[in-house]
């Protein structure tokens, strides 16, 4: 696999950081003249990888993306609710035992 580096970047673009650092990223590209969008991977100035994607395959990517964060927010929101009862039902405990001794 080729890697490369990279100092100036030729094409508008956007990026997004990795969370894990060390210069780790994700740039998406639009290449109007030759109608594609290149999804490329970075690792401190290095390009790791690149995918080329016609509009209606970055137009599937972006609704597969939609889906996985609606996933994750019901996942966030039912785990949300899960601690809400057991502190809930701490607090009730709490307060019968505190009733039984009086």
């Amino acid at each position: 696999m080729a890697v490369y580096r990279s100092l100036m970047l030729s094409a508008p673009g956007r990026w997004v950081s990795d969370q894990r650092g060390e210069g780790r990223g994700v740039r998406v590209s639009a290449h109007v003249e030759a109608g594609f969008l290149v999804l490329s991977t970075w690792k401190a100035e290095l390009c790791v990888g690149t995918v080329r994607l016609l509009p209606d395959e970055a137009a599937q990517l972006v609704s597969g993306i939609a889906e996985s964060l609606a996933h994750l927010a019901e996942t966030q929101l039912v785990s949300e609710a899960a601690q809400m009862a057991a502190r809930l039902a701490d607090v009730e405990a709490r307060l019968g035992a505190v009733e039984q001794v009086r």
